[in-house]
Order: structure tokens, then sequence, then C-alpha cells
């Protein structure tokens, strides 16, 4: 049978990588994006996999978007939490609607996501959820309290769902990406960028297909024993 898949924030990088690596593996996959019509458009065009507009921070317009998904490419058997925002600032110079919208969207995304799709996995006895956390989320970053008070919570929020899903066949996995070689991470000043590769152990940013193929192989039939579990992919950067 063939598994229907919504990547969130799809379009673009590591998004856009994950969806052609689901796609390679015959799986019907969805993208959702929030605001960058142009690059969706182009996407689609390009792939042939279909954008779907909507806020994933929205509890509303999330239960919409994924019941319009499954009317018109059927039941969701695989999630993918990849959307996420960066608002950075340190503590004492960031406004709560930089807190809050990180939060909204990076966080409450995924259970929104979740509530969407979730309880018809578990009725089916069938299902895939994997949340894109981050190597911030697990060792904290310098200006970003937001952020990684988010991705972290990410964390927290795989191991408790993979508990739910467990016995009804559904796995909740986490990947937390280093620094790749997306668009978010070349706006980082080049002086800045250095410092942080030379911290890299395998000497190099990572690319957003060394991600896509961890979700595609914890998507898959044959990860069902992998619940609760958060895959680091940072090139050594981060071990605990």
């Amino acid at each position: 049978m063939t598994r229907v898949a919504i990547v969130t924030g799809g379009t673009r990088g590591i998004g856009k990588a994950i969806c052609l690596a689901l796609q390679a593996q015959g799986v019907k996959v969805a993208a959702n994006y929030a605001g960058n019509s142009a690059a969706a458009d182009a996407f689609a065009a390009e792939t042939g996999i279909p954008a779907y507009r909507f806020d994933v921070g929205d509890h509303a317009a999330t239960l919409a978007g994924c019941a319009q998904i499954a009317a018109e490419l059927g039941p969701v058997d695989i999630v993918v939490n990849n959307a996420g925002i960066t608002r950075d600032g340190v503590l004492h110079k960031m406004s709560f609607e930089d807190w809050n919208e990180v939060m909204r969207i990076n966080l409450g995304g995924c259970f929104n996501m979740a509530k969407a799709t979730f309880p018809g996995m578990r009725e089916r006895g069938w299902g895939r959820i994997v949340n894109i956390g981050s190597i911030n989320g697990q060792a904290g970053q310098y200006g970003q309290v937001n952020y990684a008070a988010a991705k972290s919570g990410i964390h927290g929020f795989t191991k408790a769902l993979a508990q739910e899903g467990a016995k009804y066949g559904v796995t909740v996995n986490a990947i937390a990406p280093g620094y790749i070689d997306t668009d978010m991470v070349a706006a980082v000043p080049a002086p800045v960028l250095e410092k942080i590769i030379a911290k890299i152990p395998v000497g190099r940013l990572g690319h957003a297909e060394e991600i896509a193929r961890g979700v595609a192989f914890l998507s898959s039939d044959e990860a069902a024993f992998i619940t609760g579990s958060t895959l680091s992919i940072n090139g050594g950067q981060h071990m605990y």
C-alpha cells in the first residue's frame, strides 16, 4: 500500500530534501508551507509534490489543512514536523513576541500536527511521526533561549508521545541536526560560520540530504522497533 506523508516546512532546505527522500521510497508526499508562495510553486512544479499553505502554529488552520490533505491524498500515515523559525536575541533584548512566535510555531506546530493526525494513525494501527529538533535544543546556544527551549521541548514531546503510540504501532522519534548548509545557516556571518565549522569534528557543514536519509529510515517499516529516540546528525559537534 502507498503511504501518505505530510512534511511541514517542506518546500525548501531540509524539508525539501525530506520530501524528495520520501517520494523516492514510493510515499505520496504533501508539503506544507507558511508564506513563500513563489518558492512553493517552483517546488511543486519541479517535484510534482503538492504544496499546501497553512500556519502550523494555528491550531484550527492545521486541523483544516491536514483534513484537506487526507481528503485529497488519503489518510495520513507519516508526519515530519520540520517547520521552524528563528527570532534570535539575548534575553534582555528579546520581546515576548519573539519568544512566543518561536514557541507557537516550532513547538506548538508539533502539537497541532499530532492532534490532526495521531488519532487516525492509532486507529489504523500504523504511523510514523518524526520531529526535527536541533543540536541547540540539546546543548543550548547563546542568543537563542526561545529556539533552544522550543527545540528542547520537541525532544521531551517526542518521548512522551512515543509512549502513547507504541502499543498502537505508531512510532515517534526525533532527529537533532547540527549545522546544515541551508539558507538559515547561510545567513550567519562568515566569521561566525568559520568558528562554528572549526568546532565540527568532521570539518564541514552537514547536507540536507543527510538529514533526509535519517527521516526516511525512521519513517519506514524497518524502523518499527525504534521509538522515543533522538538521532543526532551533527558531524560529532555534540555527543552525549
